[in-house]
């Protein structure tokens, strides 16, 4: 019997979650901080009936987690998976099977 290092089922369920742009989008929006549904779609300018579709995806995928605060959703990237690349002040997100580089900020013309 061969082991799964990869832990094929877990990192194919959070690649999924992340192949899509909009998912990817609010990933990137929540790499600053808690936000909640409604400040989510202002920032990307996106329906809240849609934002809360994707965060449900994101969520069940393990890569998003949520509180409660009164009668508001608060959503946050998982408290693992942002990290600091070493040496360089760039981030990844760290899958646990692999990682993905987060490009940095750049300016907007």
């Amino acid at each position: 019997m061969s082991s799964d290092s990869f832990q094929s089922v877990e990192c194919a369920e959070q690649l999924k979650a992340l192949s899509d742009p909009l998912r990817l989008r609010i990933i990137d929006a929540l790499r600053y901080g808690e936000m909640t549904v409604s400040d989510i779609a202002l920032t990307l300018e996106v329906e809240i009936v849609i934002v809360s579709h994707h965060l449900g995806i994101l969520k069940n995928a393990h890569l998003v987690e949520r509180k409660r605060d009164g009668r508001y959703m608060i959503y946050r990237l998982r408290e693992d998976l942002l990290q600091k690349a070493r040496g360089k002040g760039k981030q990844f997100l760290n899958l646990g099977c692999c990682r993905l580089e987060v490009p940095e900020e750049t300016e907007q013309a």
